[in-house]
């Protein structure tokens, strides 16, 4: 597996254990979730990195995170 691809997948896993609202410590100290969709936007992010590499995935990572917001509709939203 390349390398570059790692780093990136395990920065999402410490962003998630850590500073994510939705799976890290800040999460439990804050009461609410951050993340209008099912999966989380981080994982989506991630399962994209794994299923398609870092090109596409990125790119399909940073789409998700641009149609998030509080006016959007959210719900049940899987890698394609």
């Amino acid at each position: 597996m390349n390398i570059l691809k790692e780093i990136i997948l395990f920065s999402i896993r410490i962003y998630q254990k850590t500073l994510s609202l939705d799976h890290g410590i800040l999460g439990k100290i804050l009461p609410y979730r951050a993340c209008i969709y099912t999966p989380t936007c981080s994982e989506y992010g991630y399962e994209a990195i794994e299923k398609y590499g870092l090109r596409k995935g990125i790119y399909l990572g940073t789409k998700r995170v641009l149609r998030c917001s509080p006016a959007g509709k959210g719900g049940y939203d899987p890698v394609p």
